[in-house]
């Protein structure tokens, strides 16, 4: 019985990373924006630098505060994923996602604990909760749920866990544009149709450390574990494409970069900004609280299999 408790744990945690590292990945359908964008030509954002172009981006996507999502993320042999559903971004990230693992040591994981590769999760300001079906609760006394307390990760995690919760809670739309801005070497690609959407299209390479330095809350120690632990990932530099509607919207970005476990990919797609989202958390009673886990497991913090 410890031994299974162990197991469904480690699950757990590997579930955890997994689904803190694709908040930033979120993507959608792309197929218009707050008004219909579907229609008529890139506006006045094709007709601006860059830079300012991109200023008026940031500004009128992070105003929108929620869309429709719906994307892929491939991360070398560790994962390949999709995901769709809604996010919001009023007040940090909300939102309500169905993720299925495709491949990868994650899907591995989730099969290996008797499920499908198919997650439900839904996002609030200072927690999330993952549903791994039927297979889970299984082990969980019933409950489908399991919580994860953002606050609880960063201390489990030390310094790694700190950057871990400061990139989910911050992971909104329009930080694809802050990462081109803060690039220094944006460029306007043309026009293009994504999804039948005239659109602009925008690249420029990134410094993932260095962004992460300008745009997050970590201190001096929590930065120097974090570009540690990109050295050991072989992680450097991020090419971002960003396409955008006429109504100064979103609709496609794509991020790629090199790992020592492979290629990252991330495709992703907005729609239907202003959307509702989903508020409500699962019930206490199909609830199981992921530090609640780790004491009865007895598992060590980190440990993934």
């Amino acid at each position: 019985m410890r031994t299974s408790t162990a197991r469904r744990t480690g699950t757990a945690l590997a579930v955890a990373a997994a689904l803190t590292s694709i908040a930033a990945c979120s993507g959608s359908d792309g197929a218009k924006g707050s008004d219909g964008a579907g229609e008529g030509k890139a506006g006045a954002v094709s007709k601006a630098s860059p830079v300012a172009a991109l200023k008026q981006v940031q500004q009128k996507t992070g105003g929108a505060q929620s869309a429709k999502v719906e994307g892929t993320t491939e991360m070398g042999s560790v994962m390949s994923m999709k995901q769709s559903g809604a996010i919001g971004w009023a007040d940090g990230l909300s939102g309500a996602l169905t993720i299925t693992y495709t491949g990868g040591t994650m899907g591995d994981a989730l099969k290996q604990a008797g499920g499908d590769g198919s997650v439900q999760a839904r996002y609030f300001k200072d927690e999330y909760y993952a549903n791994m079906g039927d297979a889970m609760a299984a082990n969980t006394g019933g409950k489908h749920w399991i919580r994860y307390s953002y606050k609880d990760l960063a201390e489990l995690g030390g310094a790694s866990g700190d950057v871990m919760k400061d990139q989910i809670q911050n992971s909104t739309p329009e930080q694809g544009v802050k990462a081109l801005l803060a690039s220094g070497d944006v460029k306007k690609v043309g026009q293009e149709d994504v999804r039948g959407v005239p659109a602009t299209h925008y690249s420029g390479t990134v410094d993932v450390a260095g962004l992460t330095a300008k745009n997050s809350n970590l201190d001096a120690e929590q930065l120097a574990a974090f570009k540690e632990q990109l050295a050991l990932a072989g992680v450097t530099t991020q090419t971002v494409d960003i396409w955008v509607d006429k109504n100064d919207l979103l609709v496609k970005k794509t991020e790629r970069g090199e790992m020592k476990t492979g290629s990252f990919n991330s495709t992703i797609f907005y729609s239907d900004y202003g959307t509702e989202v989903p508020t409500e958390k699962p019930a206490a009673s199909d609830t199981v609280d992921f530090k609640e886990m780790l004491k009865q497991g007895g598992a060590t913090p980190g440990a993934t299999s």
